[in-house]
């Protein structure tokens, strides 16, 4: 069974994924789904001993930015994106 969630972000990160999942005739969300899958099927203990593939550096370039935010920003930002 399919449960729908909201994710954040960068806009440029988003594009090559998409461009990506297209090239390699995925949908996003599988490509998603997969990445949890690698993800949670080890046994690793920070992020860092996570084995990530080429495919997966090329499609995230950059530093990742990690936001805290609250939920009401979070409810503004969807309900504004509604519009």
């Amino acid at each position: 069974m399919d449960t729908k969630i909201t994710l954040s972000f960068n806009k440029d990160v988003i594009e090559k994924a998409k461009q990506y999942a297209q090239d390699h005739n995925i949908s996003l969300s599988r490509l998603t789904e997969f990445l949890y899958q690698k993800i949670t099927s080890g046994d690793f203990q920070t992020f860092e001993d996570f084995p990530v593939s080429e495919w997966v550096k090329q499609v995230a370039e950059g530093e990742v930015e990690y936001r805290k935010r609250g939920r009401k920003s979070l409810k503004d930002e969807f309900m504004s994106s509604k519009k």
